[in-house]
């Protein structure tokens, strides 16, 4: 799965993003580190909407994609 283009430019906000390759399936990680722990999502059809403390943001999500969560300030797209 690849990373949308949105969410590969967040990480020069300080966020890590980083894609794990599985037998079953890969995840998209980015982790916006301790300072933004309180992180929104909001799946409306096949866009994803990140809300954090003083950011907001938007991406496409992959075709692939089967959930999306936040948990502890890192957001997951699995597949």
């Amino acid at each position: 799965m690849k990373v949308p283009k949105s969410l590969q430019n967040v990480d020069d906000g300080g966020a890590v993003v980083r894609t794990l390759e599985y037998e079953d399936g890969s995840v998209i990680a980015v982790d916006f580190g301790t300072s933004a722990a309180d992180i929104d999502v909001d799946v409306v059809g096949s866009m994803a909407i990140i809300v954090t403390d003083d950011e907001q943001f938007e991406f496409e999500l992959p075709p692939e994609a089967s959930d999306v969560s936040v948990h502890n300030g890192v957001l997951t797209i699995e597949e």
